[in-house]
């Protein structure tokens, strides 16, 4: 196996975490008394760093950004990050990477505190030797930064052996800012266009084929 360094992305690769986040994000839009938008920006929340959706999305100012990210979390503290289940196969992809010696990690564009929070309530923390995520004051939130924050945390130095999974632009583009190779999956929020336009490395349909291409890099 080339790969024996694997670190995850969460929300559409690990997790389902549409439901929560479409709902947090209505919720912030609803306080803000901001239009809502239509269902494929809703969709586009997932995965980018949120206060950069607001303002990219919504067109709302650095200001208002801020104070719709501030309504979000109230939601999302409460009951978003519960809306969310895990992407059949899952459990099964991290239990053989782990018993083919491969070590793991995560690093998303969600605030760490929830991650780990996440990870913890559907007892998927257990297979990760590190959980790294953004800044709660928005300082990390770009996802090459994130990545050289996890890599640099968990003081990971052989690039060539470990590879970044993630199933959105932002995942593969923050992984070649970090001079890692990526894996696009398809079963998430991203499509293939997307994927292979940021330049993943590999393309998984599926959990399973996930795995394969993991398992069988040399």
């Amino acid at each position: 196996m080339q790969y024996k360094t694997i670190v995850f992305d969460l929300d559409g690769t690990i997790t389902d975490s549409g439901d929560g986040i479409i709902h947090s994000v209505l919720y912030a839009l609803n306080k803000m008394h901001v239009k809502k938008p239509d269902k494929h920006e809703l969709e586009s929340f997932i995965g980018p760093p949120l206060k950069d959706s607001f303002i990219n999305i919504c067109q709302l100012d650095d200001t208002s950004a801020d104070q719709a990210v501030g309504y979000y979390r109230d939601y999302y503290q409460a009951k978003g990050m519960y809306e969310n289940h895990i992407y059949e196969g899952i459990p099964t992809v991290l239990t053989d990477l782990k018993q083919k010696g491969c070590t793991l990690y995560v690093a998303t564009s969600k605030p760490e505190i929830y991650a780990k929070q996440i990870l913890a309530h559907f007892d998927l923390d257990q297979y990760f030797t590190g959980i790294y995520g953004a800044s709660l004051d928005g300082i990390r939130s770009k996802k090459g930064d994130v990545i050289h924050y996890a890599l640099k945390e968990a003081q990971l130095t052989k690039l060539e052996k470990t590879i970044m999974i993630g199933d959105r632009s932002h995942d593969i583009v923050g992984a070649k800012e970090n001079k890692l190779a990526s894996i696009g999956v398809l079963y998430g929020f991203g499509d293939r266009v997307e994927l292979e336009t940021a330049g993943a490395d590999y393309i998984a349909v599926t959990t399973e084929e996930l795995k394969e291409i993991i398992t069988k890099s040399k």
